[in-house]
C-alpha cells in the first residue's frame, strides 16, 4: 500500500521531475516488500520554512539539521527529496538494515533506484545527507534563487528551467 502523504508531498515538486518522482516511488515500492517502507519525508520546502530549519541549532533550540538559508537548497524549488524508512510505523534512517531479507540494504535499495533516475544522492557526499536526493538539471541554487528573485517562475512559483 502506497504512503498518501508521499503521493501528497511528490504533488509539490517541480513539473519537470513530478512525474519522475511517481515513477521512482513505484519501484522503490515494489523493491521493498518488507515491513519498511519508504515515505518521501520532504519535498518542496517554502523559504520561510527554510529559514526555520536553517535556525535550528543557531538561533533556536535543537541540533542543526542543514547548512543551507532559504533559496540556496534545492528544496526552495521542489527539486529534492529527502526520505525515511518507516519500519512498523517507526522511521528509521538505518542506511544498513536489510529489512525485507532480500540480502540488500532497504536504504541502498532506495538509493540506488534514484541514481538510475540520474538523481545525485546526498549519502555521496563528503558532508553525507543520507537522506537528501535532489536532481539540478544542471542549475546551481544560486542560479535558481537569480531565476526566482527575477521572476523567471510559472504561474506556481516554480523556476523556469
Amino acid at each position: 500500500m502506497k504512503d498518501q502523504l508521499t503521493l501528497d508531498r511528490i504533488k509539490l515538486l517541480h513539473p519537470k521531475v513530478r512525474d519522475e518522482a511517481y515513477d521512482i516511488y513505484d519501484e522503490i515500492c515494489a523493491a521493498l516488500f518488507g515491513k519498511a517502507k519508504c515515505r518521501f519525508s520532504y519535498t518542496l520546502r517554502t523559504f520561510a520554512e527554510q529559514d526555520a530549519i536553517y535556525a535550528q541549532g543557531r538561533t533556536k533550540p535543537g541540533k542543526i539539521v542543514t547548512n543551507s538559508p532559504s533559496g540556496l537548497s534545492f528544496h526552495n524549488y521542489g527539486l529534492a527529496i529527502d526520505i525515511v524508512l518507516l519500519v512498523d510505523g517507526k522511521a528509521s534512517w538505518d542506511v544498513i538494515k536489510d529489512f525485507d531479507g532480500d540480502g540488500k540494504s532497504d536504504w541502498q535499495e532506495v538509493v540506488k533506484i534514484f541514481k538510475e533516475f540520474g538523481w545525485e544522492a546526498g549519502i555521496d557526499w563528503k558532508f553525507q545527507d543520507a537522506p537528501h536526493f535532489q536532481k539540478t538539471f544542471g542549475y546551481s541554487v544560486r542560479q535558481l534563487l537569480a531565476l526566482h528573485k527575477s521572476d523567471k517562475v510559472d504561474e506556481h512559483g516554480y523556476p523556469k528551467i
